[in-house]
């Protein structure tokens, strides 16, 4: 063999190419000793990866196992040295490793996220409290509309899923809470002189409670006969609006390319339309849209890579959310099934 008389580590870049030769290599004596200077301690190194990425980027399949196969067997008697080198059996570890990684990736596919159903009755609980919350806020604010006659409109340039519905409502409840602060504390006047407001006084907080109870049963709606004023700072049907086609693009799969375009279509229609009608300053509208993109965001972003377990700080700020995230373990996968056998056209859709 080449070098009998040398370690392998000791080897110069002749004897790698003598070992080549031995081993049935010779076209590649160029490449791996002539061009890129290989001696005994890099050759011990070498890896599958490195042969076929940059800068060698091997072509033939074969020769690459083969060469693959001789480097395994010189590494398997110098493994002393390759411990001391810090690589262990670089080799095996290679192929190891890449077995470890495919392993990995398929107990990720079959692994089954537990559901906790009891947490997304809780979140429904708590959206539903909120939306109670907003309710009252929103009496609140109405008996301090401003008088249109004093305050005119001001100037506008602008005219499995149980983690999923948990993950709505404690992102919806989180939003409408804020909209609760923000337009308790700030009172603007009616944005067009169509409005018909005034400040209302509802007498004691019965009456209150009574009229927060109509605007919650009738989930604010015009349509269904609720008529509220002073809920300007932000928008909570441009937060409905934004947070369902964020929930449409994220849990649908990357394929449904005319749902995800039809979504946000019908997201900055419904935003337009708000906004023609005058029914929303144009920063109510704006503000709305950025809080529940970014709240939305950052919510996905800590719940995909798990980095708030890292982080006492975010478990302290974040105490909700680590309760509602602490056992969903990784992205939740975009996969749907139809429960049915007909209509077979949608299973097939589904599936």
């Amino acid at each position: 063999m080449a070098g009998s008389q040398l370690a392998v580590h000791q080897w110069t870049t002749k004897h790698v190419a003598r070992w080549l030769k031995e081993e049935g290599f010779c076209d590649y004596v160029e490449l791996l000793c002539n061009r890129h200077r290989l001696d005994g301690t890099s050759l011990l190194t070498l890896s599958e990866s490195d042969l076929r990425q940059p800068p060698l980027e091997l072509k033939v399949l074969g020769d690459i196992k083969r060469l693959m196969v001789a480097l395994r067997r010189l590494q398997r008697h110098n493994a002393s040295m390759l411990e001391q080198l810090g690589r262990g059996h670089d080799g095996e570890r290679s192929c190891n490793g890449e077995l470890a990684v495919a392993n990995g990736k398929h107990k990720q596919h079959a692994r089954r996220l537990d559901p906790e159903y009891w947490k997304t009755v809780v979140s429904s609980v708590y959206v539903m409290f909120v939306f109670g919350f907003t309710s009252f806020v929103m009496v609140i604010v109405h008996e301090r509309v401003p008088d249109m006659r004093t305050y005119p409109p001001l100037p506008d340039i602008f005219l499995d899923r149980s983690i999923l519905l948990r993950r709505l409502c404690s992102l919806m409840g989180t939003v409408f809470l804020l909209r609760c602060f923000t337009m308790f504390v700030t009172s603007l006047s009616v944005p067009g002189q169509h409005l018909k407001c005034s400040g209302k006084m509802y007498g004691d907080v019965w009456a209150k409670l009574q009229r927060a109870l109509a605007i919650w049963s009738g989930l604010g709606m015009t349509l269904t006969g609720v008529q509220t004023c002073g809920d300007y700072m932000f928008s909570g049907h441009t937060v409905c609006l934004t947070m369902l086609n964020f929930f449409v693009t994220e849990y649908t799969p990357r394929t449904w390319n005319f749902v995800h375009t039809l979504s946000w279509v019908l997201n900055l229609f419904g935003i337009f339309f708000i906004l023609a009608a005058h029914e929303h300053y144009s920063i109510d509208v704006f503000i709305a849209f950025y809080i529940t993109t970014r709240l939305f965001l950052y919510y996905h972003t800590l719940a995909n890579t798990r980095a708030y377990q890292q982080s006492r700080r975010a478990r302290i700020w974040f105490p909700m959310f680590s309760f509602f995230e602490c056992n969903v373990n990784g992205t939740v996968p975009n996969e749907y099934c139809w429960p049915f056998s007909r209509p077979v056209f949608i299973k097939k859709l589904i599936g």
